[in-house]
């Protein structure tokens, strides 16, 4: 039998494709839709930027206030012994980092100053402790019970905005309001643990509590702002300076009269790895709060959200695996209540907008 040979012209014509051929194909089809696949790299980055600001922060936030550390005379337990220094160096560093974007975007550090500096010192204070707080909570519950607890300040944020605005909200999104606070609830209560006392569990919802209070409080005031002032005059670069500039001062007057100042440079010289967290704590802080702005710039609150609710689950998923919690099944459907409210209400303002788009044409 003679053995099968192929014919010299269907060989020739069997050209192997080479990588410059994949190469040509996908530079026709990005060309073929430069705008389409444009947008797509920029979500692709505002996605990748956030979601690794905002893990990497969840994670070093942990880290720093839940290890245990070489014991220092201040500080024999080895726990890092302030909240509020945490808070000052993503301070410190978020100001250069706001004074070198307005200096970038105006021309000028103090261009276009309509609003006055005590105009953002209530939203500073306010945002400075609600920073504090959220700090200082991760002494007495796990970073998945204060990542579920922080989605139920909508309605303090509702509360907030009929006080100090007089916005009125429907009964539909009170009633969303209420169901992501009995997800947040069951979530708590299921990942309580049993070696847990009651002390350390009131401590730790006290101080969720005062970090939603004044967070609600913050947003509210920053859009009061914005109104007074003018959103053409007050740009969201200049907001990150002037409650930076404001917080600054306060956070570096807390520590003073606190005497914090000597105890952090005490467990700082003991634990030099301490102060490589906070250093990388404050560059994802401030990357991050860039990545927000920049994204609800280039697509708008909705798809902001939809990515920050995700690292929110992310981050949870991130925690129980790297520091051992444990999600109980009730605590997971807690979760899946609160999440699933959020994505409803996404749904419903997408919608909304939709519909409104529609009608303006």
């Amino acid at each position: 039998m003679q053995p099968l040979m192929m014919d010299s012209s269907v060989a020739s014509s069997a050209t192997p494709i080479t990588a410059g051929d994949n190469t040509s194909a996908i530079r026709k089809l990005i060309n073929s839709n430069p705008e389409f696949f444009g947008q797509a790299l920029k979500f692709l980055f505002c996605f990748l930027g956030l979601q690794a600001s905002y893990l990497t922060w969840g994670y070093m936030q942990e880290l720093i206030m839940t290890s245990e550390f070489e014991p220092t005379k201040s500080s024999p337990d080895g726990k890092f012994p302030s909240a509020a220094f945490c808070v000052f160096s993503n301070r410190f560093l978020a100001i250069i980092v706001a004074m070198i974007a307005v200096k970038l975007r105006h021309g000028s550090v103090l261009a276009n100053n309509t609003a006055p500096l005590i105009a953002f010192a209530p939203c500073a204070l306010s945002n400075t402790m609600s920073s504090w707080s959220q700090y200082a909570s991760l002494r007495y519950v796990s970073f998945p019970v204060q990542t579920v607890f922080k989605s139920s300040k909508i309605i303090p944020v509702m509360l907030m905005g009929k006080f100090l605005k007089g916005t009125a909200y429907p009964c539909t999104q009170y009633a969303e309001a209420a169901l992501i606070t009995a997800g947040v609830a069951i979530f708590s209560i299921a990942s309580k643990e049993p070696k847990g006392d009651s002390d350390t569990s009131f401590a730790g919802l006290m101080f969720l509590c005062l970090y939603i209070f004044f967070d609600s409080f913050t947003s509210q005031w920053q859009d009061k702002v914005y109104h007074k002032y003018g959103r053409a005059n007050v740009d969201p670069y200049q907001m990150m300076l002037g409650v930076n500039a404001s917080a600054i001062c306060i956070t570096t007057a807390g520590l003073i009269i606190t005497g914090d100042f000597p105890i952090v440079y005490e467990f700082l010289k003991a634990n030099p790895a301490v102060f490589q967290y906070n250093v990388i704590t404050a560059i994802t802080s401030a990357s991050g709060q860039l990545c927000i702005y920049y994204t609800i710039k280039e697509f708008g609150p909705i798809v902001f959200t939809i990515i920050m609710t995700t690292r929110q689950m992310i981050s949870i998923c991130l925690s129980a695996v790297i520091f051992g919690h444990v999600i109980t099944l009730k605590a997971l459907v807690g979760a899946v209540l609160v999440f699933g409210v959020l994505f409803y209400q996404i749904r419903r303002k997408y919608n909304a907008r939709k519909q409104k788009s529609a009608e303006a044409k």
